[in-house]
This record gives C-alpha cells, structure tokens and sequence, in this order.
C-alpha cells in the first residue's frame, strides 16, 4: 500500500483562505487610491497573511515552527475581521461583500485549530 502524503491543497483552512484572499484583492483593485492606500493594503496584507502563514507553517521542519505560523496566521484572520467591519462601516465594500468575507473567516478558527491540533498529535517534535 502505497503512503499517500498531505499536500497544501488538501488543507481546509489554506483554501478558504487563500479564495479569501483573492476575493479581497478583487474588491480592493477597484478603491480609489487614498482608501487604497489606507484601508486596503492593510486589509489585503492581513487576508493575504492567513494563507501565506499556512503554506509557511506547512514547509516547516518542526512541530515547534509548523504551530508557530499556524497560530499566526490565527492572529491575521482577527486582524482581517476588523478591516472587513471598517470597509463595511467607511462604506468601501457591499453588504453581500462583508456578509461573504465574514462567513469564510468564520469557518477558519475551528480549522485551524484543528491544524494546530492534528500537527501536535501527529508529529513527535
């Protein structure tokens, strides 16, 4: 029987958010420049950080390095809360934008703490 090995693309929680991320980027691309430059490359960096943190908690070694980014990226999917509720209250996205953004990023505390939870009883050290 032939090993099968988890590969980035079967992680939950990496899809979503990377999905996510693009779907921002999309919303943001069509700002005016200074609620670009103010509220929308924050909010793109903290979206684009919760996958980014994922691959990069992924291709680390250890168990240590592998939580480490999990949990990080954790922090970054808050953080993309509060730009989508400023976004939605400075009026720079729809209603049906936030509802969406907020449903996805809802659905990754749980996967990602199933991530972090699965690599601590899964990996020795």
């Amino acid at each position: 029987m032939e090993k099968k090995y988890l590969k980035l693309n079967d992680i939950d929680a990496y899809k979503i958010a990377f999905n996510l991320s693009n779907y921002v980027w999309d919303l943001i691309v069509k700002l005016d420049r200074f609620s670009k430059d103010t509220l929308g490359i924050q909010f793109v960096r903290a979206v684009d950080s919760i996958s980014a943190n994922i691959a990069e908690g992924f291709g680390r070694y250890s168990k240590k390095d592998k939580v480490k980014f999990f949990r990080i990226g954790f922090g970054s999917m808050y953080e993309s809360l509060d730009w989508n509720e400023k976004a939605l209250k400075r009026k720079l996205i729809s209603k049906t934008d936030y509802d969406y953004i907020y449903s996805e990023l809802q659905k990754l505390p749980k996967l990602i703490h199933q991530l972090i939870k699965f690599t601590n009883s899964k990996l020795s050290e």
